[in-house]
């Protein structure tokens, strides 16, 4: 078998949750669950203290908790990540209204989105992965078309957890699929995250507005406390007074991947120096959500933990927010017979 099936409690209307075990022949053991097609846990070998294990994901102990996930920890978001202008978009002449779940404006695929549904799991061949799939009604949460969706996460002999995504619709609609795992590769959330060195290959990134809905301007991060061109510890500019760092308590930002092309580009990397783990993150989506974890204050965790602002990071693979109402965005339109694709790659080294 591929997976380790268990089980993990039950949904509100008592369906059983269950979680899927992939272990590589490193050790490394991801665990995920079937509701929101979520990551629960990512355990790497802990080299300072050998045979231990270090989880580098933020979660949460039962599947109640996760039912909830105001946070969206290592959900699959969807049917659109991130941001719409007041709940609304046009597609070929009709207007469509979603909710408004965070201030005025849409958030993730509304407040049950894809993170709140039970997923169906299937065994994908004899490779360590688990693929889940959801059928998505037409007018769910507003958004036109029937949608059927898949993932597959796949954990690699030398540490990377792939993610595929695939679509199709009945109805013309938009799609934007992301990853939301908050990491901390020290495995210890209370050290926080401003000690961890980022580098983005993106040269400019999409300022927004006080609401953070894209203004449609593309700017450069030249001499802005966003540019991460070079490694830079996370916490070494994060209070610089920025309106741009103030509009999002911190970094919360889509950073625009240079040289675009829908290929699989590396478009980031990461290195926390105590521990000697480092992650890097392809992807073939146009842009990457570069979030520092804000508002993660007040969540309660693993082991009753009660999270502080920044104990963790998000960096998430997206086309940009708010494009079905940015003309000059790359489009997020899926049409009957056309196949939304995505692949994701975050690659995680232990330090050995």
């Amino acid at each position: 078998m591929p997976y380790e099936k268990v089980a993990f409690g039950s949904a509100p209307d008592g369906r059983s949750v269950a979680c899927y075990r992939l272990t590589n022949s490193q050790g490394t053991v991801a665990t995920l669950c079937d509701l929101g097609a979520t990551l629960i846990s990512l355990e790497l070998p802990d080299t300072g203290a050998p045979g231990g294990m270090s989880d580098v994901v933020l979660g949460f102990d039962t599947a109640e908790e996760y039912w909830t996930n105001a946070p969206y920890l290592g959900a699959t978001v969807g049917r659109y990540a991130n941001r719409l202008r007041a709940g609304h978009f046009s597609l070929d002449c009709v207007d469509y209204t979603l909710a408004q779940n965070d201030g005025a404006n849409h958030l993730h695929g509304g407040p049950t989105g894809f993170h709140r549904r039970l997923w169906e799991a299937r065994q994908a061949g004899d490779a360590e992965r688990v693929s889940f799939e959801l059928v998505s009604p037409d007018g769910d949460e507003g958004y036109p078309g029937e949608l059927v969706v898949g993932v597959s996460y796949e954990l690699t002999s030398d540490n990377r957890l792939v993610i595929e995504y695939r679509a199709r619709t009945d109805r013309v609609t938009v799609v934007n699929l992301t990853h939301h795992s908050y990491f901390n590769l020290t495995g210890k959330p209370e050290s926080g995250i401003g000690g961890h060195v980022l580098r983005l290959v993106a040269d400019t990134f999409t300022p927004t507005d006080a609401s953070q809905i894209p203004t449609g301007e593309i700017r450069s991060v030249s001499g802005s406390p966003l540019d991460f061109r070079e490694p830079t510890a996370i916490g070494a500019r994060i209070e610089a007074p920025d309106e741009d760092l103030r509009i999002g308590s911190g970094y919360d930002h889509n950073f625009v991947v240079s040289g675009w092309d829908g290929s699989l580009r590396r478009v980031a990397e990461v290195q926390e120096p105590a521990s000697g783990r480092s992650l890097v993150v392809s992807t073939t989506e146009p842009g990457i959500q570069f979030y520092s974890g804000n508002h993660l204050g007040g969540v309660r965790g693993k082991g009753g933990r009660v999270h502080a602002a920044r104990e963790g990071f998000c960096l998430e693979p997206q086309h940009f927010p708010d494009s079905p109402n940015q003309p000059s965005f790359p489009s997020t339109v899926l049409r009957p017979g056309e196949i939304y694709r995505q692949t994701t790659e975050y690659a995680f080294g232990t330090g050995r």
